[in-house]
């Protein structure tokens, strides 16, 4: 039985000092082999059995130089650096082994040597080592990957849904501003798909297979946005993380950043922004350098950006530097013709989602054109889920939408059934644009030009659009 001294000191002293005494017997049973060397990398013991290895007695190996007895030791390198190597595989010419190699010190820290321990004769014994890297390396590269896709933009030219002229034309002025690699701003009201239009100019642009950054100013509070967009040094503000972040501008660097609702954004970060479109390079929150950046940003908004201008709330530099293209994204009620197409492929993709095909009766389809759809292509999707939630029936016909869509059953009767589908379309559009239009000219007291503003239209295309429909010639003076 060990006798422990009084004193606990001492005590302690002996105790670490029995278990590495200890532990250096278990480890050098365990091993393979093992073998240390003096300050000029000198063996000094060898383990019999690893002498054996070599053909030796243990005795006789004392005093030769390392590299004589094995040729590929590293054990001289630990010596010289004073820096452990714990995991290595060296040659021994018949085969591989696993080894760890650590420098050994006087009492003072002096560097007086090194160990070395053979783990493994054989390097299948780090199998399950390997397996367990292999297994974290396939995820790793997986949640690489995955991060990888989803800065990639989503959706292409096709995706946006439609062959009414006014369909057709954004397209063809989206596939052109495409490839000019100048900032485009995408103006158009709520749900009209200007997202998705983002996604798509990207997709066709030489950027295509660079990283697709979104952002929405207008869901970020002010007080972070400026970290979210320029990124922020370690500790910049309260609750910063330690490493600093990286802003949607690094993170879309060589690619394209899509700033959504811009015209919501403060005008303390307008400036900001104004300097990144002339300099490209940002300056990240709370620090004292300038990282330059390459970026192509696509802005939208859904406010009239010239009529924040003149209010005060928007820069008319930064909005001059953001409209070098503009894009005016038409609203549902320009594209009536596309009603059925969008409704069919919204309806796809409901079932899709609840495992039932859907459909929509033509008299739906009717009751459909004659809503005004403030809320545009989004509100379309929300009607239709909501009808096939709310009756729970494959078929949706036109008593269901008018649950959803009472304003409809007021703009008119449905349409006579005509011989085919295209005319029953084509009548449901007139009477669509027909109620559109006199409602507006009702609420703006007869003003053509206040008319076509609410109706999101030029004057020209209101007058246009009076002559076909015969609604009247409009009143002198009347704008």
């Amino acid at each position: 039985m060990t006798a422990w001294p009084a004193d606990a000191a001492d005590r302690g002293e002996s105790f670490r000092q029995l278990a590495m005494r200890s532990l250096f017997d278990r480890l050098e049973a365990l091993c393979e082999g093992s073998v240390a060397v003096d300050r000029e990398a000198r063996v000094t013991w060898i383990n019999a059995k690893y002498a054996r290895r070599f053909g030796l007695e243990a005795e006789a190996a004392v005093g030769m130089d390392i590299e004589a007895l094995i040729p590929h030791s590293r054990l001289r390198e630990v010596v010289d650096s004073g820096r452990p190597i714990v995991l290595d595989i060296m040659d021994m010419g018949s085969g591989h082994c696993v080894v760890t190699r650590m420098p050994l010190c006087d009492e003072g820290g002096e560097v007086i040597g090194a160990i070395g321990f053979v783990l493994y004769d054989r390097v299948e014994g780090l199998k399950p080592v390997v397996d367990k890297v292999a297994q974290l390396q396939r995820r790793l590269t997986a949640a690489e990957r995955e991060l990888s896709e989803n800065r990639r933009a989503k959706y292409s030219l096709a995706s946006f849904i439609g062959v009414s002229p006014a369909c057709t034309e954004i397209k063809r002025r989206a596939r052109r501003a495409a490839q000019l690699d100048s900032t485009v701003l995408l103006a158009g009201e709520t749900g009209t798909g200007k997202e998705l239009l983002a996604h798509a100019i990207h997709n066709v642009s030489p950027r295509a297979d660079k990283p697709f950054i979104g952002i929405n100013a207008a869901a970020i509070p002010e007080s972070l946005l400026e970290a979210e967009l320029f990124g922020a040094a370690p500790g910049a503000y309260t609750g910063a993380e330690r490493r600093g972040r990286e802003g949607k501008f690094k993170l879309a660097d060589g690619g394209t950043l899509f700033l959504d609702e811009v015209g919501d954004m403060p005008l303390s970060l307008q400036a900001k922004l104004l300097r990144v479109l002339q300099e490209r390079e940002i300056e990240p929150l709370g620090a004292n350098r300038i990282v330059p950046v390459d970026v192509r940003v696509i802005a939208a908004t859904s406010v009239d950006l010239a009529g924040a201008v003149a209010q005060g709330r928007f820069r008319a530099d930064l909005y001059y530097r953001l409209a070098v293209l503009q894009l005016a994204v038409p609203p549902l009620r320009e594209r009536l013709p596309d009603l059925p197409l969008l409704a069919e492929r919204l309806l796809d993709d409901i079932g899709s989602r609840i495992g039932q095909p859907l459909e929509l009766a033509d008299d739906a389809l009717a009751v459909l054109a004659r809503h005004a759809w403030p809320g545009n292509v989004r509100e379309l999707r929300n009607v239709l889920e909501r009808a096939v939630l709310m009756f729970e029936t494959p078929r949706l016909a036109a008593a269901h939408l008018l649950k959803l869509l009472p304003a409809a059953a007021d703009a008119g009767p449905a349409p006579v059934a005509a011989a085919g589908g295209v005319g029953r379309l084509a009548e449901a559009t007139a009477q669509a644009e027909r109620q559109a239009i006199v409602s507006a000219l009702a609420s703006t007291g007869g003003n053509k030009l206040a008319a076509a503003r609410l109706l999101g239209i030029s004057r020209a295309a209101l007058y246009q659009k009076l002559s076909v429909l015969g609604i009247g010639a409009p009143a002198a003076g009347a704008g």
